[in-house]
Order: structure tokens, then sequence, then C-alpha cells
């Protein structure tokens, strides 16, 4: 059975309130009508720039909140900062987000805890991927051990008997990154299914998207199936559309692209001992206070500090 949208219950003098962020994610991942995308954040000023671009709802990536903090995505970073990193992401957005919970940092105790903390966090939703802890980034090396199936579709539903319909539950399905096939990936999809997830991410490394197409075609939408083109990246959007996939999301990119200019712009500067060269390719300070609303501030100053 799909998860479907909640409906907007009128309040008693017959207006409507604005849907919560969890009935929005729903919205987005929960539907096979039309494809929706995710924008990776991995901090307020992130996850402001995705809003103003557009995007609808968020996600928390693991490895870019790992990264940033100066951890490598191996569990490296706990629980709790996951959690606060979350918490930055969702005072600076009206977006909902789904978070990165890796394989939710350990059992079923550890996997129910840090979704009941995400709830109160603010996230609207939480990925947990069948790994074992301490899980490693998906696309390096070939350590990549399954979690039993039966043992991981206990943390899922530890979870959802925490969080109920309150926070969305987006199975992640690592049986194609570990190399054991279509086969075992669709047997873990009905599992996690049963298991009480809301939708299936089915995860590839391959430089194709054939065998995450041929998984959503085999598995026929039971649920709504979630896609992380990194690695192929070349994929047309159309084909997403043709399949049926529910979502799409751009994983780390926003840390990738600010990795990238942070360096060229340190190189210069160091080169050159001066910031003139580069002061036309960086962002200025009034696009920056145009972001963090710095004209709110001042607005709120003129009507809370200004004598009457």
């Amino acid at each position: 059975m799909q998860c479907q949208p909640e409906a907007v219950r009128p309040t008693a003098a017959h207006q409507y309130t604005r849907p919560s962020t969890v009935e929005r994610l729903r919205a987005e991942v929960c539907s096979n009508g039309e494809l929706s995308f995710l924008m990776e954040a991995h901090d307020g000023l992130s996850a402001r720039i995705a809003e103003r671009s557009g995007f609808k709802g968020l996600w928390a990536s693991g490895l870019s909140i790992a990264s940033s903090l100066g951890f490598r995505d191996a569990n490296e970073a706990s629980w709790s900062q996951l959690v606060e990193s979350v918490e930055r992401i969702v005072d600076s957005t009206e977006l909902p987000v789904l978070v990165d919970g890796d394989g939710g940092f350990g059992n079923f105790n550890n996997a129910r805890l840090l979704a009941r903390k995400l709830r109160q966090a603010g996230g609207a939703g939480i990925s947990l991927e069948d790994s074992c802890f301490p899980k490693l980034n998906s696309l390096i090396g070939e350590r990549h051990a399954l979690a039993d199936i039966d043992e991981f579709s206990g943390r899922l539903r530890a979870v959802k008997d925490v969080v109920g319909e309150t926070l969305i539950l987006v199975a992640r399905i690592e049986a194609l990154i570990a190399g054991h096939g279509l086969n075992e990936a669709i047997v873990r999809a009905h599992a996690y299914a049963d298991a009480g997830a809301d939708a299936i991410l089915i995860h590839s490394r391959k430089s194709s998207a054939d065998e995450v197409l041929s998984f959503a075609t085999e598995w026929a939408n039971r649920l709504p199936v979630v896609l992380v083109p990194t690695t192929y990246y070349r994929t047309p959007v159309s084909a997403y559309r043709d399949a049926r996939i529910s979502t799409v999301v751009w994983a780390n990119h926003s840390m990738r692209a600010a990795a990238a200019a942070m360096r060229r712009v340190c190189d210069s500067i160091a080169a050159q001992e001066s910031v003139a060269s580069i002061e036309s390719h960086i962002a200025p300070l009034t696009e920056v206070f145009d972001l963090m609303r710095y004209d709110e501030l001042a607005a709120s100053e003129k009507r809370y500090l200004q004598p009457r």
C-alpha cells in the first residue's frame, strides 16, 4: 500500500491550516504521480540556498554533514552531532527535511532513539540503510556487509512503533552496492515494506541507471521508489518519469560545489597574496546578507528597540 498525502484538516473557523512538514514530505516522497526532487543540505546556509532555488524538500546528507564537520562518512560523526546539524537546517528553512540516518547508528534501540531525536529536532523523515555498524560510504571500497534481513526489519519496526506517522520512514537497500544483485534487492524490499517502510530507496554505484530501473520494473511500485543518481548522473530525468520513480535525491552536490569553490579561492589567495582577482568570482556580501535576512533584523530593531 502506497503512502498518501494526508488531508489538510479545516479548523473550527472553516479555515485551512498549512500542511505540516511531514505532510509536505509525504506528498513529495510518497507519490508516483509526479517526480519530485530533494536537494542536499548540510548546514543552514546550504538549506537557505536550496530553498531560494525553488526546491520543495531537502536531503540532510550524511556524507555532506560529516564532511562539513571534518569527519569521514564512516559513522565517525555521532548521532547527536547529526541531530544538531539537522536542527540547524530545520531552523534555517521552511522546507521539509528527509534525514540520511545511515543504518541508525547501531541496533533497533539506537535507530529508534535517533528517529525520536530527529523528530524532536524538526526532521520530517528518516532514511535508514541495511548496512552494518559502523557503515562506510557506499561509493568507497568493497567493504559493504549487509545487515540480516530480519534484524534490519526489526530496526524499521522499532522506528515505526516510536514515530508512527509523525516521521516518514524510507528503507534504503544496499544490496546492489554490495554486489548481491536484483533478486536480493527485491526480497529485501518486500521485507522492509512489510516492516512498515513508507518508501524504498534503491542505491547503486554503477555509471548506468539500468539496474535501478530494472528494480523499479520488477518492484512495480508496491511502495514509492527513491533514487540517488550520484554515479549515473548522465541518465536523463525523463527515464525516471517513465519508470514512475517518486523522488530523485541530489545527495551531495552543494557540499562538493562548495569544496571546489573554496579550494580555488584559497589556492588563488595563497598564490597571489591578494583577494583582488577573486572578488568578482565570489558571492558579494549583499547576497549573504539577503540570504540571512538581515532586513528582517533591521525591521525588528525598529519595532522593538525604538522608543514609543
